[in-house]
């Protein structure tokens, strides 16, 4: 029998490609999400799977003994890349986004594919082909696209115990979970919080959207939880919340 308890448990932790608090001011590694699985009555959510398929599949199996086939939702916190490399893997799943965030993202894709249809067309027309970076680009827009298609907005509550909390700033629509349990509620904050520096210094990553609004999330999410699970970095304790 399932627990009415909503349980999470950290898949994969995630990694910055550049790390401003070390110093990093270009990519020196790949950046992922930290994926994370809630199981709540019979829903089994992933969040931002943003390892490769094959690795996230991996990683699943090691820590919690599930298939892909088992997964009932992912859910992403934002539209970022980085939080949505291994999506396709979970072909049996629905997908879900903000419903801001995914009509914050949707409306610039369209017109990126559209430009760039306008520059295959004219290629074709001169008898001229794309070159590589042309060809990527087309190929990128329509993986995007055919996920938006995919996506379904997300109801404010996933499951029993699981509610949407808007996290905006570092784009229109990020987006955390709250997942209340009796011991203590847990915030999923994506990238909102990303490391355990940027909690510990109270700061927010400057490529923000809005960053003024990312620290106003930034403190809401320290508010509510008392434990935090980090967009790029393990689950660990609400520091404002400790007892000692």
């Amino acid at each position: 029998m399932s627990s009415s308890v909503p349980e999470v448990r950290v898949i994969s932790i995630g990694a910055l490609a550049a790390h401003p608090m070390r110093g990093e001011r270009a990519p020196v590694r790949t950046g992922h999400s930290t994926t994370t699985l809630i199981t709540a009555g019979d829903a089994r959510i992933l969040v931002d799977p943003g390892l490769p398929g094959p690795a996230i599949v991996a990683r699943l199996e090691e820590r919690a003994g599930l298939s892909p086939e088992q997964i009932t939702h992912v859910f992403l916190t934002s539209f970022h890349p980085e939080t949505r490399r291994g999506l396709e893997a979970f072909p049996d799943a629905t997908w879900m986004l903000s419903e801001t965030e995914r009509e914050s993202v949707g409306v610039p894709i369209v017109e990126s594919l559209k430009r760039i249809g306008e520059t295959v067309r004219d290629a074709q027309a001169a008898g001229e082909e794309l070159d590589e970076d042309q060809e990527t680009m087309l190929r990128v827009l329509k993986r995007d696209v055919a996920i938006l298609q995919r996506t379904q907005a997300a109801p404010d509550s996933l499951a029993p115990g699981v509610d949407l909390f808007p996290l905006p700033g570092l784009t229109p629509g990020l987006t955390g979970l709250l997942v209340l349990r009796p011991s203590g509620d847990i915030l999923i904050c994506a990238d909102a919080i990303p490391t355990v520096e940027h909690l510990e210094q109270g700061k927010v990553l400057q490529s923000a959207a809005d960053v003024d609004q990312a620290r106003e999330s930034f403190q809401e999410a320290i508010e509510i939880a008392d434990l935090l699970v980090l967009g790029r970095d393990n689950m660990v304790v609400n520091p404002t919340k400790r007892p000692f």
